[in-house]
């Protein structure tokens, strides 16, 4: 085998990895960002646990196929990159979708993607970015356990309070 064979081989067992630890994975075309944008957007990504990779459509390609994953042939056309998120399903598409609102782009657009193996289209990817992280979710629950606690410690207290004073 020739030694190129050999690397498009590396390359491609390497993406079959990252889809494999990827909770979600959102596919953008990136036509006409700067070199500043693209550092911006990287660095945002590593300080939230994503991975932003540009990668060959064809060797994405071959990597789908041998995990079985379906539908985004489509998607696979025209320069794209790939984000990569492991620590929840939301993240991937919270950290792009901000980050075109914040800076207004039309220069990145997401195209669709994946949670878990299953196709995600822009709609999909767009709904998990307004879904709140599973941090947030779970402080929200705290908040809401703790909320009538506290509230009948407060009834408790003025109890107390009215029969010392009587």
């Amino acid at each position: 085998m020739s030694k190129n064979l050999e690397i498009k081989k590396q390359v491609v067992a390497d993406i079959i990895e990252k889809f494999k630890s990827a909770e979600s994975v959102v596919i953008c075309s990136f036509n006409g960002l700067t070199v500043e944008q693209v550092t911006e957007l990287r660095k945002q990504c590593r300080e939230n646990d994503v991975h932003y990779c540009v990668l060959k459509n064809r060797l994405v390609g071959r990597a789908l196929k041998e995990l079985n994953i379906e539908g985004l042939d489509s998607l696979l056309e025209g320069p794209n990159a790939f984000v990569f998120g492991t620590k929840d399903v939301t993240s991937a598409p919270k950290v792009i979708s901000q980050f075109i609102d914040k800076n207004k782009l039309t220069s990145l657009e997401i195209k669709g993607g994946l949670t878990g193996t299953e196709f995600t289209d822009v709609a999909g990817i767009k709904a998990l970015a307004s879904t709140p992280s599973r941090e947030e979710l779970l402080g929200t629950l705290v908040g809401c356990l703790v909320s009538p606690v506290s509230a009948l410690v407060s009834v408790l207290d003025e109890i107390a309070e009215k029969k010392e004073a009587a």
